[in-house]
């Protein structure tokens, strides 16, 4: 798959905004900092299409971006300490009324710091997506912060911790580039083309 012009295409803070797609969409989700605005860069090989911020917890609304395949939905990230407990009430209703509408979400990427592991929430999410059928990837950020030797292993713990093997998950690093191709690839299996069906669940 070739990305040849990403473009953002609006922002919806509630339900009732978000849109009713015409091509597959692919939502991008995962705890404050881990990294979403720059994996959606890295995959749009463009440096600011997705603002950056060295604040966690700032992307509050789903944004959506044109990939000319798909649509990417840039959701709420979650778990982050320093809001307030009415706000990230807010938030988890946002990512639930997102996800009720299932039909409309060809798959999910959720993002995991390779470092870090999943946490609680990350878990909390998976749950949420298979509560709602919703087939999703787990994505490994932030792999140049470890030496090769350790990223292997860690993406092999990470898998075990929730169940998966460790050819489902992706290792990346919008830094050096590394899991761009095999993230588009991944894609290009999931988004249905105009006469057939998804080519894969859930991972």
């Amino acid at each position: 798959m070739i990305i040849k012009n990403a473009t953002f295409v609006t922002s919806a803070a509630r339900a009732e905004q978000f849109l009713t797609p015409d091509k597959p969409v692919i939502a991008v989700c995962g705890k404050s900092n881990v990294g979403k605005s720059s994996l959606i860069n890295m995959l749009a090989n463009r440096k600011n299409l997705a603002r950056t911020s060295a604040s966690p917890g700032r992307t509050r609304l789903v944004n959506y971006f044109d990939f000319g395949e798909f649509l990417l939905a840039d959701l709420p990230g979650y778990g982050y300490a320093a809001v307030s407990k009415a706000e990230k009430e807010k938030w988890g209703v946002t990512l639930q009324k997102f996800f009720e509408r299932s039909k409309d979400i060809a798959h999910v990427l959720v993002l995991v710091d390779i470092r870090h592991g999943a946490t609680e929430d990350d878990v909390a999410m998976i749950e949420l997506l298979n509560y709602y059928i919703v087939p999703f990837t787990v994505v490994l950020t932030k792999a140049d912060k470890l030496s090769r030797m350790r990223a292997e292993s860690h993406a092999k713990q990470i898998a075990d911790s929730i169940g998966l093997t460790r050819r489902n998950v992706l290792v990346t690093s919008s830094q050096t580039r590394a899991g761009r191709e095999e993230l588009l690839q991944k894609i290009e299996t999931v988004i249905p083309s105009d006469d057939e069906e998804p080519k894969e669940g859930k991972l």
